[in-house]
């Protein structure tokens, strides 16, 4: 079976800081035409981060789609003048908890919405986080705490609602896997 879609033309619908937004016209594979409608991202990292007495940090902050409070990892957008997503990483952790690792591991490397996004997220595990020698800069249009919270009180803030994004979420089932291999 044939699943590929053939390019027929591209329009740009809108142009922003952090997406683009496309109408593409495509042929099927069945011979029919169809639109679609395409968000483009530079791409993201995600960071999880557990510290020495076993504890996550997560940031909390307001999400205006949501219209709502977030408890999320710390994570943001890769630049368009960023070639190394550790280094949008180690930056993402100083602006967001003021922490800078020892080292990153890969652990995913997923999309975060095929069906409408080619948005691209790398997650890394921090290890042996202290606290940064210089501090950057926070963005001046975010306004975050962190929290810090044990497997099982995490689990329940996904239970709640509190943890509602598909990154996060995943970060806490990677630690509760990590947790019943080390047991």
């Amino acid at each position: 079976m044939k699943y590929e879609e053939e390019l027929i033309s591209t329009k740009k619908i809108y142009q922003g800081k952090i997406i683009r937004v496309e109408e593409e016209e495509v042929r099927l594979p069945n011979g029919e035409k169809a639109k679609r409608e395409i968000v483009r991202h530079h791409g993201a990292v995600a960071i999880m981060c557990v510290t020495d007495d076993d504890k996550m940090i997560f940031v909390k902050q307001w999400r205006e789609p949501l219209q709502r409070i977030t408890l999320e990892i710390p994570a943001g957008k890769i630049e368009a003048n960023e070639k190394n997503p550790k280094k949008t990483a180690i930056r993402e952790l100083n602006e967001e908890v003021r922490l800078q690792p020892e080292s990153l591991d890969l652990i995913a490397d997923f999309y975060t919405s095929p069906g409408f996004a080619d948005e691209r997220m790398l997650m890394y595990f921090a290890h042996n986080l202290q606290p940064v020698s210089k501090e950057l800069p926070q963005d001046a249009d975010e306004f975050l705490n962190t929290v810090e919270l044990t497997l099982t009180e995490a689990k329940k803030q996904i239970d709640a609602g509190l943890i509602c994004d598909s990154k996060t979420i995943m970060a806490v089932w990677k630690w509760e896997l990590l947790e019943l291999r080390r047991s």
